[in-house]
């Protein structure tokens, strides 16, 4: 079989399930090593063992984050040459894409993004142009980079957990990728909803809101979904732009994606086609959301979203 090896970056105390994704489909593909960046807490490490990695690398730099992108993808070509990688693993964030097409230069690797499914013999799936067709690629070369978007597959452990070797591995040094270095930081203040990309619902909002996202965030809430929002409404200031989904914001792929007052134009549609099932909520009949969605109110958002909030509360005790 085949040697991939998966990137997690910073995991934290526990695995998210984008990165239980990325595990799953590796152990598909062939024998998996993860590359680490940042320390590796016990709940993390009986994930990989539960999900039949072989190998954990961790970089010899304690300071990639320190930097933009560019370390981090010279620690990974190291990584994947240690492993013997033919196929690399990386999420689809805006980092990850980064990363993988700065790997895809220093391997000669061919390069594939947005993929929401791998057979076994490396052909990734990907829906292209908002929507409108499927497509299957395979890189020609001897090592392939591949993005996966989250919530693409259901995450599932290996048959029997296994234990997986530790080593160091040298970063190579290069002035030019630590030529910038991040100065500071500054913590967002976290809402306690789950994060955009790996939701498995998401409530959205667009230029139908006027500007009071207050429905939205509660139908949100009560769900236990994430919030998002249509260019328009992030450009009038109504909501931040980390929350855009869309063909200049983020993709989203969650089980359930709620969109209210959103007009479903083609730049919309390309950030969130994956979703398992769709409902829009819009008071024009002729809103080219309704094309998409598999199931459509006609409606005022206003009157819609309270009546729903209030009726998931009540089912929930």
């Amino acid at each position: 079989m085949a040697n991939v090896l998966v990137f997690i970056d910073n995991p934290g105390d526990a695995l998210k399930k984008s990165s239980l994704e990325l595990l799953t489909v590796g152990r598909a593909l062939g024998e998996t090593a993860v590359a680490v960046n940042g320390d590796v807490q016990p709940a993390v490490a009986a994930a990989f063992a539960e999900y039949g990695v072989t190998a954990v690398f961790q970089p010899s730099a304690a300071d990639l984050d320190d930097y933009l992108v560019a370390p981090k993808a010279a620690y990974l070509a190291a990584a994947a040459s240690a492993a013997g990688a033919s196929t690399v693993l990386l999420d689809n964030s805006p980092e990850g894409k980064e990363i993988a097409a700065r790997l895809g230069i220093r391997l000669n690797a061919g390069v594939i993004t947005d993929v929401v499914a791998v057979d076994a013999d490396g052909t990734a799936h990907k829906s292209v142009l908002a929507g409108s067709y499927n497509t299957a690629a395979k890189a020609t070369t001897a090592i392939s980079v591949l993005t996966l978007k989250a919530n693409s597959i259901t995450p599932e452990p290996a048959s029997a957990p296994t234990a997986p070797e530790s080593s160091i591995v040298e970063v190579p040094g290069d002035g030019t990728a630590a030529a910038a270095r991040i100065t500071a930081r500054e913590q967002k203040v976290a809402s306690g909803r789950p994060d955009l990309t790996d939701a498995r619902i998401v409530v959205a909002g667009g230029r139908g809101l006027d500007g009071d996202f207050g429905p939205v965030e509660e139908l949100a809430d009560a769900l236990g979904a994430a919030v998002g929002a249509s260019r328009a409404a992030t450009d009038a200031g109504w909501i931040s732009h980390d929350a855009q989904v869309g063909q200049t914001g983020k993709t989203v792929s969650p089980q359930l994606y709620i969109s209210a007052g959103i007009s479903g134009a083609i730049q919309q549609k390309a950030g969130m086609q994956t979703a398992k099932v769709i409902v829009a909520i819009n008071k024009d009949a002729e809103s080219p959301v309704f094309e998409i969605a598999d199931f459509g109110i006609i409606g005022d958002l206003f009157d819609v979203l309270p009546q729903a909030t209030e009726e998931i509360k009540k089912r929930k005790g």
